[in-house]
This record gives structure tokens, C-alpha cells and sequence, in this order.
């Protein structure tokens, strides 16, 4: 059964935002190497827009060795966007969702295949609710950012994680890999 890994930034305050994270060239190298362990990531729509500007890389290479292959990479993962408002998608490598997440998410599992990913913050709070996500892949900054989206709200049930390993970075981020030890699947 293929695993289903939820990987996202957090500043140290436990909030997701982008704009407030340090996304040197040894964090992109990090996430290159995460997305080629896997062959799909599910996106809600903010998170897809927000991705999107990587088509513009691959088009205009920036000179960035960590941040060209990061966008390359990213450019050609299959990728599956859960959204109510958008009708179509451009990114060749996109598709939108037409079932509920837990269907999608129960059937990919059931395929042969490496990793699945997912990197939306409202799609791992959705997930971790159906008990669906094996692996939690969260890189803390050292950053402080006073405000923004929490990236476990509005979780009620207690969900206990076993931390499997760590990663430090050479500018103070960690990421804590944990894997859920209450699941049901």
C-alpha cells in the first residue's frame, strides 16, 4: 500500500505561511528530493495557485541550480487539485479532483506506485480527521510570524504522533517527521 505523507512549512509560532519561511537553496534541494520520492501531490486550490508560479520558472530558468531543479520537478508530479470554485486547470501536469478526497485518497493508496504528497494545509487537516495520513513531514522555521493560518485547526480528536526522525538545516530549520500511531486505516 502506497503511503500518503503530509509535508508543509511552519513558522516556529505554528502557522503556515510561505511568505514568512526561508526557502533557501538546502530547503528546495530537501523538497526536490521529497516530490522524486513520490509520483502524485494533492493540492486544494490556494496552494495550487500559489504553485503555479513554478511554471514560469521552468519557462525562465533562473540561474538557481536548488530552485530550477525544485521547479522542474515540481512542474512534472502529477498533481490533483480539490477545489469547489475553479472549473479548469492549465498546468498540463494538473488535474481537478471529481470525487471526495477520502475516495481519491483511498483509491491512490490501493495503486501500486511510490509516495503520495500532500501539501495543502486544508487537505491535511481534512486527512488527518479520516485518519488517512501516515507520515507527517512538518518543517519549522525559525521564524516567528505573530499570525496567519494554525495548520492543525480545528482538529477535536486527540491524535497521538510518534516522531520517527529529524532533519536540521545549516539556518536553524527542522523538519520532524512523525507518523500517527491512532490511525484506523
Amino acid at each position: 500500500m502506497r503511503k500518503l505523507i503530509a509535508a508543509i512549512n511552519m513558522t516556529l509560532d505554528g502557522f503556515c505561511d510561505h511568505t514568512a519561511v526561508i526557502a533557501d537553496e538546502e530547503i528546495h534541494q530537501h523538497y526536490t528530493d521529497l516530490l522524486s520520492s513520490a509520483d502524485t501531490i494533492l493540492y486544494g486550490r490556494k496552494t495550487y495557485q500559489l504553485m503555479e508560479y513554478w511554471q514560469s520558472v521552468v519557462k525562465n530558468l533562473t540561474g538557481n541550480k536548488a530552485s530550477d531543479e525544485f521547479a522542474i520537478v515540481i512542474d512534472k508530479i502529477p498533481k490533483i487539485v480539490f477545489s469547489h470554485t475553479l472549473k479548469n486547470i492549465e498546468w498540463e501536469s494538473a488535474k481537478l479532483a471529481n470525487r471526495d478526497i477520502e475516495e481519491v485518497v483511498l483509491e491512490l493508496k490501493q495503486q501500486p506506485g511510490k509516495d503520495i504528497l500532500v501539501g495543502s494545509r486544508s487537505l491535511i487537516i481534512s486527512l488527518m480527521k479520516l485518519h488517512l495520513i501516515d507520515e507527517c513531514q512538518i518543517c519549522v522555521h525559525p521564524v516567528i510570524a505573530g499570525s496567519g493560518l494554525p495548520l492543525f485547526e480545528d482538529l477535536n480528536d486527540r491524535t497521538i504522533l510518534k516522531l520517527l526522525k529529524t532533519k536540521t538545516f545549516g539556518r536553524g530549520a527542522v523538519t520532524l517527521y512523525y507518523e500517527p500511531t491512532n490511525n484506523n486505516n
